[in-house]
């Protein structure tokens, strides 16, 4: 089982509570791919012991985020809730979902706002048109960012050391014959995002899949958030869909940005 990448510093090992990082460790294991898993195949997912997953699952059902019928056990609506207060405390979604609307009207595609999670990039809000993802898109769901126009558009304006700290626990899998697949080419694909002010991916993530995305800005200048819209090859081309697209998106980012209260200098 895998440590939770905090992402805010060091801390001591006193201060950390491994049952807490065990709990969140089975809430985890539950997936689209596995909704109602057993005991024991939560515990050969978490590498955790039965015995101590049998007390997680007795302890979050007392707290209502899971439940049981016979031998399997599923997760409550109350775990939205967890999402629910991450939208309440940042002024980050509510501001972002008229300008998702705007770029999904004005492009007749599905417009995402993205935050980076560790290597990854969590949708924290979206405006579908259609689905154009093999996967089901929707709040919540994880991208690799290291393959995705939204993890490219975080990085490129993020300090370098954060940068090298996601890259040094990538995983990189060629996930598409045009995956980027390694940290050097990664790096300058970062450097040409940054000197045209948007991110661009064609079936990287993938196959038929393009996406551009823009960033976000907070008052200090980091970048919190991507804006981004979707297509499949078989509506757009790369030319076309950035033609159509690039504009709006970054001039949606940039006014975002400023109602966040950063200026640009």
């Amino acid at each position: 089982m895998s440590s939770i990448d905090l992402g805010n510093g060091p801390s001591s090992e006193r201060d950390f509570i491994q049952s807490i990082e065990r709990g969140f460790a089975v809430l985890h294991a539950f997936d689209d791919k596995d909704p109602n898993p057993s005991l024991a195949e939560l515990a050969a997912k978490t590498e955790l012991s039965r015995p101590a997953v049998r007390r997680i699952l007795l302890t979050l059902q007392r707290l209502g985020y899971v439940t049981s019928r016979g031998t399997r056990w599923s997760l409550t609506p109350r775990v939205l809730s967890i999402g629910q207060h991450y939208t309440a405390s940042h002024t980050l979604v509510d501001s972002a979902l008229p300008k998702l609307v705007e770029i999904a009207e004005y492009a007749n595609e599905s417009a995402s706002l993205g935050v980076l999670d560790g290597t990854e990039v969590v949708y924290a809000a979206r405006v579908p048109v259609r689905r154009i993802m093999s996967i089901n898109v929707s709040v919540g769901t994880r991208v690799p960012a290291y393959a995705t126009s939204m993890g490219r558009a975080l990085l490129a304006w993020s300090p370098r050391e954060q940068v090298d700290h996601v890259l040094d626990r990538t995983h990189f899998e060629r996930l598409t014959s045009a995956t980027i697949d390694n940290p050097a080419d990664l790096r300058a694909e970062l450097a040409q995002v940054r000197s045209r002010g948007y991110a661009i991916t064609a079936a990287e993530l993938e196959e038929g899949l393009i996406t551009i995305a823009a960033p976000v800005f907070d008052p200090t200048g980091h970048a919190v958030g991507v804006l981004a819209c979707s297509t499949s090859t078989g509506r757009h081309t790369l030319d076309s869909f950035r033609d159509l697209t690039a504009k709006r998106v970054v001039d949606c980012a940039e006014r975002l940005s400023s109602e966040l209260g950063y200026r640009h200098h």
